[in-house]
C-alpha cells in the first residue's frame, strides 16, 4: 500500500467532535467571565483560554508531523520524563490552596499531572500490547499496577486526590485486556462497603455478608470448597468494615469529609460546606428546558457558583442552554468516546488499540465524574471537564492525549 497524506487518512469525524467541544467550551467560558465593560480582554480567563486554544493547534500540527512510531518506541522515555516532572514539584513546585502541583514560569503555570496521564498511558499501552504480557498471571498484574501506581502515589503526595483517581480509570483498560474481573468487583465492593459503613453499624453489614458466604460455601461443589479462602475473605471484609469510621474521622482531611457529607446530606450547612454544590444545582435546574439564553444566566452573571470557570463550567451550559443544550453537549462527548472505541477496534497495531481504549477510559472518567459531581451523584474531587474547563495545562494535555491516537490511527493505513 502506498503512503497516503495525513489529511486523507486522519479521522475527520473525531476532529469535528473535538472542534465542536472546544468551541462550545470557549463560548461558555466567555459567558462566565465577560462583563458589560469588556468586549475582548486577554487578561481575563476567556482571553487567555483563546490563546491556549490557538497554541493547541500548534501542538496538533507538531504531533501530526512526527512519526507515529516514536510514541511506542520511546514510551519508557516519555514515562520517565513524566515521573521526573512530578518529582520536581517537591523542590520547585508552587503551592496553591494547599496543593503543590504547579510549576510557575512567570505568568504561565503548568500542572504536570495533566500531561503524565498521557505518558503513563503510553507505557501501559506498550506493556499491555507486548505479546509476552499475560494479565492472568500475578507477576504481570503487579508490573502493570506499578506503572499506574508510581505516578498515582506521587500525585497523592502533592496532595491531589482528584487527579490521582483519574489514573485508577486505567484499571478498566487493564480489565479489557485480561485483568481478572475480581479486581473490579473488589474495587466497587470496597466503595459500597465504605459508604454503607458511614450510615449503618458494622454488625448490620457483617451479618448479611456472613450469611451470603455460608450459603455460597454450601452450594459450591465440594471439590472447590476452600474454607481458608472464605475465612480470609470474611476477615478482611470485617476488618475493613469496622475501620470505616476511624478512616473517615482520622485519615480523610476535613474538606474530604465535607464532600462526602454533602453528597449524602449528612449534617451539612448549605451556606458553608454545601454552598458550591447547592449553587451548582440551582444554576443547572434554573435553566429549564431551553435555558435562559446565552449570556443571560443570572447565577452565572451574579458569580454565585464558585470555580465556575474550571470544575463547575457545566453549570453555565445547564443554566443558559437548558436541558436541550446540556443534552447536545453530553451527546458530543459520548460521540467522541464511542468514535474512539470504534477507531480502536479497527487498529492493526496492538499498541495503537490499547492506547485508543485508554484515551476513551480517561475521557470517560473526566466527563462522567465532572458532570456527576455537579448534580450530586459523585463527591466533588476537582476533576476538570475536558475541552471546557479553563486552563492551559488541561487544554493542552487533553489535546495531546487525543491527537497522539489520531496520529496512530492515521498511520494505520500506511503501516503494512
Amino acid at each position: 500500500m502506498r503512503d497516503q497524506k495525513i489529511t486523507n487518512s486522519i479521522d475527520w469525524i473525531a476532529i469535528f467532535l473535538y472542534m465542536a467541544l472546544v468551541s462550545i467550551g470557549w463560548l461558555n467560558l466567555y459567558s462566565t467571565t465577560v462583563t458589560d465593560t469588556t468586549v475582548f480582554d486577554f487578561s481575563l480567563e476567556y482571553g487567555k483560554q483563546l490563546i491556549f486554544i490557538l497554541l493547541s493547534f500548534v501542538i496538533i500540527l507538531t504531533i501530526l508531523s512526527f512519526s507515529a512510531k516514536i510514541y511506542e518506541n520511546y514510551a519508557i522515555i516519555f514515562y520517565v520524563i513524566g515521573i521526573f516532572m512530578l518529582l520536581g514539584l517537591f523542590v520547585f513546585g508552587k503551592t496553591i490552596k494547599g496543593q503543590t502541583n504547579w510549576y510557575q514560569f512567570g505568568p504561565l503555570s503548568l500542572q504536570p499531572s495533566e500531561f503524565v496521564k498521557t505518558t503513563t498511558l503510553l507505557l501501559l499501552a506498550k506493556f499491555l500490547s507486548d505479546s509476552q504480557t499475560k494479565l492472568e498471571y500475578f507477576s504481570y498484574q503487579v508490573k502493570a499496577m506499578m506503572i499506574i501506581g508510581v505516578p498515582t502515589l506521587l500525585i497523592l503526595l502533592q496532595p491531589d486526590a482528584g487527579s490521582a483517581m483519574v489514573f485508577m480509570s486505567l484499571v478498566f483498560l487493564m480489565y479489557r485486556f485480561g485483568l481478572p474481573h475480581w479486581y473490579i468487583v473488589t474495587g466497587f465492593g470496597a466503595i459500597f462497603l465504605f459508604l454503607f459503613g458511614l450510615f449503618y453499624p458494622p454488625t448490620y453489614i457483617i451479618v448479611p455478608i456472613l450469611l451470603v458466604m455460608i450459603y455460597s460455601y454450601f452450594n459450591t461443589k465440594r471439590a472447590y470448597r476452600q474454607p481458608i479462602v472464605y475465612a480470609i475473605i470474611f476477615s478482611v471484609i470485617s476488618i475493613y468494615t469496622y475501620s470505616v469510621d476511624y478512616v473517615f474521622d482520622n485519615v480523610l482531611e476535613p474538606h474530604q469529609q465535607d464532600r462526602i457529607k454533602v453528597l449524602f446530606d449528612k449534617n451539612i450547612n448549605v451556606k458553608r460546606e454545601g454552598y458550591n454544590l447547592n449553587q451548582s444545582m440551582i444554576a443547572i435546574g434554573s435553566g429549564g428546558l431551553f435555558g435562559k439564553g446565552y449570556l443571560e444566566g443570572t447565577q452565572t452573571k451574579g458569580g454565585f457558583v464558585p470555580e465556575q470557570q474550571t470544575d463547575y463550567i457545566f453549570t453555565t451550559v445547564g443554566e443558559e442552554w437548558g436541558f436541550v443544550g446540556s443534552t447536545i453537549v453530553i451527546l458530543l462527548f459520548l460521540g467522541l468516546i464511542l468514535r474512539l472505541i470504534q477507531l480502536s477496534n479497527r487498529q492493526k497495531n496492538p499498541f495503537s488499540k490499547v492506547y485508543g481504549y485508554g484515551v476513551a477510559c480517561i475521557l470517560s472518567f473526566h466527563f462522567m465524574v465532572n458532570i456527576s459531581m455537579l448534580i450530586k451523584l459523585f463527591p466533588t474531587i476537582g476533576v476538570p471537564l475536558p475541552y471546557f474547563s479553563y486552563g492551559g495545562s488541561s487544554m493542552w494535555a487533553f489535546t495531546i492525549l487525543l491527537f497522539i491516537f489520531l496520529k496512530l490511527d492515521a498511520y494505520r493505513v500506511n503501516e503494512w
